[in-house]
């Protein structure tokens, strides 16, 4: 059977930095940069994403594209004989089903907000008010599993039209409308009066804010969210990689789906920032920023219903990008491991993620435990945890030890494989750190992030 290939190589750059741009550019990255000194985080960050994200990405590229098969089935087509790399292929399933089981639930929370802002439900409400909508909305089991249903009932439909004709068309419109709301709404925050001191915050290096959280806790935060922030390691970017051509080395497309991606999560900044200075709001306070005190912002705002419709719509883009490009991955395992069409996997898969979803959408409501409250409180914390802090970083080293030793493909064939097509090329030089220091930079994260959540 040949492969499904994309149409275009924007289709590809955008769907891959369409699976790396989710939630966590967009409200995680700004409230750390708040937090770890602003442009001194920044600055980290972007050393970091050099140093960890890119290679790793380009090896995930690389197993796709050399083996022309899904995560599931990669390893088998370029493993040696009797190895057993392979195992690794039916866990980074598992964890694109665990990643759907909590972001089916947050992207639908995205389009709730779009939905309730354009109506011009916050118009007016003060500030207890806001807080309360969101409450509510957690509380209501059958609020939380309507917009689950109808976000894993888009992401199928999509996916169930085909590669070029579905994932591809679809993402190409919803990336690019995007970045073209992003840029919108970030001259629109210039305007406001306290952009000057927003932006300064932000992006000035300020060592002694970064000083007082502890410039060891600010560097770590950069390394994990450069990390994080392409969602490597449970074969989400191998897939689009048994998609492309030989045209292109892979990296520099690795590159411009880095550049892509991190222009999303700065410009996130450049929005947030100003209207937080402007309105004298705490800029540090993670997921109730996007929930709780934005909704307050554009409630207050001149023409703030047009403002906080096009924010939540942006959202809900970023959030679908990823879920789109998740179930693909989960699709297409799928059909190489049952044999049924696209249609049938998919269906059998609407069902199945439905199902797996329910306990995070009734997490908050008929499924709350004091028991999760070392994860942050709901079932919703303990998948993340498990995607965030076990199955990425524990995937990404064995993407990375089968990537450059002898016992899995082996550096020759990875460099070889990266370095078809024109473009930037892997160089022989690197492969010292990425053998002997990058794999140990891979496990401190690991072991930072389970001495942090239980430990500290």
């Amino acid at each position: 059977m040949n492969r499904e290939k994309l149409k275009s190589r924007l289709g590809f750059i955008l769907l891959s930095a369409g699976c790396a741009i989710g939630i966590g550019n967009v409200w995680k990255f700004p409230y750390m940069a708040g937090q770890g000194g602003g442009g001194a985080f920044v600055l980290f960050y972007l050393i970091f994403l050099a140093l960890l994200g890119l290679p790793i990405l380009c090896m995930e590229f690389a197993v796709g594209r050399a083996s022309q098969k899904s995560p599931v089935r990669a390893y088998q087509a370029l493993e040696k004989p009797g190895h057993k790399w392979h195992i690794h292929g039916y866990i980074t399933l598992m964890g694109c089903y665990l990643l759907m089981m909590f972001y089916t639930t947050v992207a639908g929370w995205m389009l709730n907000y779009f939905v309730l802002t354009a109506k011009g439900a916050f118009t007016g409400l003060e500030p207890d008010a806001v807080a309360g909508i969101f409450g509510n909305m957690l509380s209501s089991p059958t609020t939380m599993v309507f917009w689950m249903v109808v976000v894993t009932c888009i992401g199928i439909l999509v996916c169930i039209q085909g590669l070029q004709n579905g994932l591809e068309r679809i993402t190409k419109i919803m990336m690019i409308a995007l970045l073209v709301i992003m840029v919108i709404l970030a001259i629109n925050s210039f305007t406001m009066p306290g952009a000057k001191e927003g932006l300064s915050f932000y992006l000035l290096p300020d060592f002694k804010r970064m000083s007082e959280i502890g410039v060891m806790n600010t560097l770590v935060g950069a390394m994990n969210q450069a990390f994080f922030t392409l969602s490597l390691g449970v074969g989400a970017m191998a897939i689009f990689g048994s998609y492309i051509g030989k045209e292109h080395s892979l990296l520099g497309e690795s590159v411009r789906v880095v550049l892509l991606d991190t222009f999303v999560a700065i410009t996130a900044g450049l929005i947030i920032f100003p209207a937080c200075f402007t309105y004298g709001v705490d800029q540090t306070q993670g997921p109730s920023l996007i929930f709780i005190t934005l909704p307050n912002i554009f409630a207050n705002m001149f023409m703030g219903r047009l403002w906080g419709s096009l924010f939540f719509l942006f959202m809900s883009f970023a959030a679908m990008s990823t879920v789109l490009a998740v179930f693909e991955n989960i699709i297409s395992c799928g059909m190489e491991m049952t044999g049924f069409s696209r249609k049938k996997t998919g269906l059998i898969n609407l069902v199945l993620i439905i199902l797996l979803s329910l306990p995070c959408a009734l997490g908050y409501s008929l499924l709350s435990w004091d028991g999760f409250a070392i994860f942050g409180g709901a079932v919703l914390d303990l998948e993340d945890f498990l995607v965030s802090n076990i199955l990425l970083p524990l995937g990404s080293l064995v993407y990375l030890l089968f990537c450059v030793t002898r016992y899995g493909w082996g550096w020759k064939h990875f460099k070889e494989e990266a370095n078809t097509g024109k473009g930037l090329k892997v160089q022989d030089w690197m492969r010292f750190y990425l053998t002997c220091i990058l794999p140990l930079i891979v496990l401190f994260i690991f072991g930072f992030g389970i001495y942090d959540k239980f430990f500290h």
